[in-house]
């Protein structure tokens, strides 16, 4: 993948971030995962791409990392349903931001929401997978871009 495709992404998760009143999020350095063992934390949402680009883009949190983010946004409701929605709306929002920048053919899905070790996501063989390391407050998420290459 190009690095400027993994910068679409990176800077899409700094402005979904930067849109808190926490403001400090930090982005590691991008490395390049092991298709067999994808990365997965407490939550995972999921999103499909489509078109030219095939492949996938999931942001995988920590539950108090989502807990924390809806308080931040001002929701007192930290329910497990709103925990769901949020780590959905974070891969939604990344994915939407990117098919600005790729053009109206970067088709994506809705998100799906994984719950616990990703025993059903399984990322294409002849695409290279992306981790990009984002922490927010004190509290570590990744966002997996795996897309094939053209």
């Amino acid at each position: 993948m190009f690095k400027e495709k993994i910068q679409i992404f990176i800077d899409g998760a700094v402005r979904y971030f930067n849109h808190t009143p926490d403001k400090s999020v930090t982005v590691g350095t991008p490395y390049l995962a092991e298709s067999d063992d994808p990365i997965a934390l407490d939550m995972t949402g999921l999103i499909g791409i489509s078109g030219p680009n095939k492949g996938c883009v999931y942001f995988s949190a920590p539950r108090i990392l989502l807990k924390h983010l809806l308080l931040s946004i001002g929701e007192k409701d930290t329910s497990e349903r709103n925990m769901i929605d949020m780590v959905g709306e974070v891969a939604n929002t990344i994915a939407g931001n990117a098919r600005s920048s790729l053009g109206k053919d970067f088709m994506i899905s809705v998100p799906v929401v994984i719950e616990g070790p990703p025993t059903t996501i399984h990322l294409p063989i002849h695409s290279r997978a992306y981790v990009i390391p984002v922490t927010w407050k004190s509290y570590t998420a990744a966002i997996v871009v795996c897309l094939e290459q053209n």
